[in-house]
């Protein structure tokens, strides 16, 4: 039997590769990565430029790590719905496979490929530890609400042992007429290289799992918060680009903590569960991605603060763990967990930004931009996700910087203009005495802005319009 399998760029490995691991086992193998222009066209490449960087460099590893099973990754250039079809009737093969994705534009993408082939189309699970759709309530319905989800998914749900890769893989056949198209490169899309951020491909990948489950794992309860300290796996990005599979993670992790540090096990298998609950939350209600969970929503009075989003944008409202948070996003294409709910509360709630527009601009530089968790994520913060009653939950950023970054690391790292301020004052500039301002070399209106907006007013504000929506 000869099967086609689809690679599709959050699956860039070949261990826990369940399409892979079952075309191993029927006979010959082509192994496929197109280079569709929604992703890959200049302009929109340009577009998400981190992203675009790790996803070159896991296409090389994936292409090198095929090679050394034997096997050949085949590059096609053009619209995949258009690119698959015609290339499994050229290569005459018996079936194509895949790993679905739960984005509602992936099972579009996914319905006209299987509609044009002619023969079977395959999807396997791999984008989360469990099928979306199988978690059900007692009553059977999907769950409104993370915590009763993690429960029943630990309860109930088996997570299962993740696959080795294959050992060895056949090459093309040599009846197989293809030129492969050129891997683009950073210069050829016209994006700069950046050096912040992480390596692409799956060694880097296991090498972050390792070191992360060595060192910081078993200070993880109590450090997660912290944006001083480097206590996150920063493993977000590999499994966005499957470069580890959930599964491996879940089994390395579990071994690695469940005995010897089952607090640590608790609080961080528990993001794993988050990004799970939100995959499940989008397969069965594919409109999040630009529509509130919360319909009343849609009413919601959200301003066009075009001054104020660009500040937001830039890192220049004025608010120091706000604006770090902003170009932490822009230099590195990662923001720490709390300062994103802090900077998205800020938007959103203070700024009465839509959602959808900080989603947006998140998922241009993240370089773990997943769909499914950005969605979910801004709704939360905004009031009109999955949750009990979110809506009256706003941070107040100096509250929130004087207690995760307590000594203003994270500030002077992200906000150089302030870092001789004493850690007294770098959350609140705008309250130091002249005499402190000036020996820092700060000058508020100057090197760095006065606060755009009075954060207790605009929290009254938001209350207000909250509330009165909820009443409704």
């Amino acid at each position: 039997m000869r099967t086609l399998v689809w690679f599709r760029g959050k699956d860039l490995r070949v261990a826990d590769h369940a399409p892979l691991a079952d075309a191993a086992r029927r006979g010959e193998v082509l192994c496929l990565f197109v280079l569709d222009p929604f992703f890959f066209a200049p302009a929109r490449a340009r577009r998400l430029p981190h992203r675009m960087q790790v996803l070159l460099e896991s296409l090389e590893a994936l292409r090198g790590n095929l090679a050394h099973l034997g096997a050949r990754l085949l590059l096609a250039e053009g619209r995949s719905v258009d690119v698959v079809p015609r290339l499994a009737r050229a290569w005459k093969v018996d079936r194509v496979v895949a790993q679905r994705w739960c984005e509602p534009f992936a099972r579009e993408r996914d319905r006209r490929v299987a509609a044009a082939l002619g023969v079977p189309f395959e999807l396997f699970e791999g984008e989360t530890l469990t099928p979306p759709g199988t978690v059900r309530s007692g009553a059977g319905t999907p769950f409104q609400v993370f915590t009763p989800f993690a429960r029943a998914l630990r309860a109930t749900v088996p997570i299962a042992e993740p696959l080795r890769a294959p050992r060895r893989l056949l090459p093309p056949p040599v009846d197989i007429p293809h030129d492969d198209a050129p891997l683009p490169t950073l210069a050829s899309l016209g994006i700069a290289r950046n050096e912040r951020l992480p390596g692409g491909g799956e060694k880097p990948a296991r090498a972050r799992l390792r070191d992360f489950l060595a060192t910081n794992a078993a200070r993880y309860p109590d450090e997660r918060n912290r944006l001083d300290l480097d206590s996150t796996s920063r493993l977000s990005v590999d499994l966005h680009f499957g470069t580890l599979s959930p599964r491996s993670v879940w089994s390395a992790a579990r071994e690695a903590l469940e005995d010897a540090h089952p607090a640590a096990w608790q609080s961080w298998s528990n993001e794993l569960l988050w990004r799970e609950f939100a995959h499940h939350v989008l397969w069965e209600e594919p409109e999040l991605l630009d529509r509130p969970h919360r319909r009343a929503f849609e009413a919601f009075p959200w301003e066009d603060d075009a001054a104020g989003f660009a500040a937001w944008q830039s890192g220049r409202t004025g608010y120091p763990v706000v604006d770090a948070a902003s170009r932490q996003l822009l230099g590195e294409g990662y923001v720490h967990n709390r300062a994103r709910m802090i900077a998205a509360s800020f938007v959103t709630k203070d700024l009465r930004v839509d959602w959808r527009r900080g989603y947006a601009h998140y998922l241009e530089f993240l370089v773990d931009g997943d769909w499914a968790q950005n969605a979910a994520g801004w709704q939360w913060t905004a009031g009109c996700g999955f949750d009990a009653a979110p809506y009256f939950r706003i941070f107040n950023p100096v509250e929130q910087g004087k207690r995760f970054d307590p000594h203003g690391a994270y500030v002077r790292r992200w906000v150089p203009e302030l870092a001789q301020l004493p850690a007294r004052w770098i959350h609140e500039p705008w309250e130091a005495p002249p005499g402190v301002l000036a020996a820092a070399g700060v000058v508020l209106g100057g090197t760095y802005p006065r606060p755009i907006l009075d954060h207790a007013a605009r929290r009254d504000d938001y209350l207000a319009a909250a509330t009165a929506l909820k009443q409704r």
